[in-house]
């Protein structure tokens, strides 16, 4: 067999279509709540690190350093298949969703840090000024000038969440890649892998060029 009828076997990419698809849409729905959970737990531990209690503080620290730390498929394995030992069991999306949130909420906290401390401290000291008290001048001075600051880590953050969504198929979720596996196995040809990456790409690729014209129009407004 030549390489177009081994890897780019256009009738077998289209018979296991259909099947791509389905794992398609569970990925994205995936790759979306784990990136929405993890920005709103980021936020939270990122401002719980920075202004709540010394316990709290240090309880934020042990996690994002951990969480920083433990490779995302060990981290899946044990919330899939040790969790239950203790009573805990979720199903193979819930856990995926979980393990790839608590991950991503680890580097999104230290990304929303570095955003909130970048923010010139007469900022802090004008709304001080203004008598607002500290919800109002996180909410209105504080968080509007971060998140300018931190929008392309983030959406680099987000899209490692997404290529990190493949490994939900080690907990027999049926994503797009373990679609695309079970769809080689059938057709007993790599097709399908070829046609899984494109998908992947047809997602990503438009978040990478995002990122990178977002920075060249910040490099461009901050030499004017």
């Amino acid at each position: 067999m030549d390489l177009v009828s081994t890897f780019f076997n256009i009738d077998v990419l289209i018979r296991y279509f259909p099947l791509l698809l389905q794992g398609l849409g569970r990925t994205v729905l995936l790759g979306l709540l784990s990136i929405v959970f993890g920005l709103i737990g980021g936020l939270l531990l990122a401002l719980v690190r920075l202004y709540a209690a010394r316990p709290f503080r240090i309880l934020a620290i042990a996690y994002i350093d951990v969480f920083r730390a433990l490779p995302v498929l060990v981290w899946l394995v044990i919330v899939y298949y040790a969790l239950p030992f203790v009573g805990i069991r979720f199903s193979p999306f819930v856990a995926a969703c979980f393990a790839l949130a608590t991950v991503s909420a680890a580097y999104a906290a230290e990304i929303f840090r570095a955003g909130i401390e970048a923010v010139p401290r007469g900022q802090f000291e004008a709304a001080d000024a203004l008598g607002l008290h500290a919800y109002r001048r996180m909410r209105h001075v504080v968080l509007p000038q971060a998140i300018r600051v931190v929008i392309p880590p983030l959406t680099n953050n987000s899209i490692n969440v997404m290529k990190d969504t493949a490994l939900a198929s080690v907990v027999a979720l049926p994503d797009l890649l373990k679609q695309a596996t079970q769809a080689q196995a059938l057709a007993a040809n790599p097709t399908p892998l070829i046609g899984a990456a494109i998908l992947y790409l047809v997602i990503l690729l438009p978040m990478v060029r995002l990122v990178a014209k977002y920075e060249q129009r910040s490099a461009r407004q901050g030499r004017h």
